[in-house]
């Protein structure tokens, strides 16, 4: 199921599961719930949002929660480039088509918002797509850290600006080449 994909309304909502999982980049808190990733979120960041609304307990025991901390472990090991993990319903048929094209992205590349308000079909859109990557519920897992600012600038991302410099070079991306160049 894609990102965003609408859930029939009349489903029961049990509570969810999470698990915190040291990283190098601080605590990270993964949440599902009905089979799915509701959010995954770094500590010092508010959980209090729409898509991590309670009630949930510390249990790492839903497999869901289980196969999202190994593979963040994986991807933080070098071992992992691509998730592969069901993500729960989230906004609207807009949100969905940015957070589908943001999870497109390779790994090791960036895109601008302009680019990807383009690669949607809505070319006035770039701030409408900085700010749905700034609400993705799923940072890392879908990688709003490779969405940059025009010309390669590192801009905004909800989890610090360290954090968004420290994956792009974890990943060896193509934005260290653009920073460096344009500081030569």
């Amino acid at each position: 199921m894609g990102v965003g994909s609408r859930q029939p309304a009349c489903r029961v909502r049990r509570a969810a599961c999470a698990a915190a999982m040291r990283s190098p980049i601080g605590e990270i808190v993964v949440i599902a719930r009905d089979g799915a990733v509701e959010c995954v979120r770094f500590v010092d960041a508010t959980l209090n949002d729409s898509s991590a609304s309670g009630p949930w307990s510390f249990d790492d025991g839903s497999r869901e929660v289980c196969e999202a901390v190994a593979q963040l472990r994986s991807y933080f090991a070098g071992e992992l480039s691509v998730f592969d993990l069901p993500l729960a319903p989230w906004g609207g048929r807009f949100q969905s088509r940015v957070l589908e094209e943001v999870r497109s992205i390779p790994f090791g590349r960036t895109r601008t918002y302009g680019e990807i308000a383009r690669r949607i079909g809505n070319e006035g859109a770039s701030r409408a797509v900085g700010a749905t990557n700034g609400r993705n519920p799923w940072p890392i897992v879908v990688p709003c850290h490779r969405v940059v600012g025009s010309g390669g600038r590192l801009t905004g991302y909800g989890g610090g600006l360290w954090r968004k410099e420290w994956l792009l070079g974890h990943e060896g991306g193509a934005f260290l080449l653009a920073r460096d160049s344009a500081r030569a």
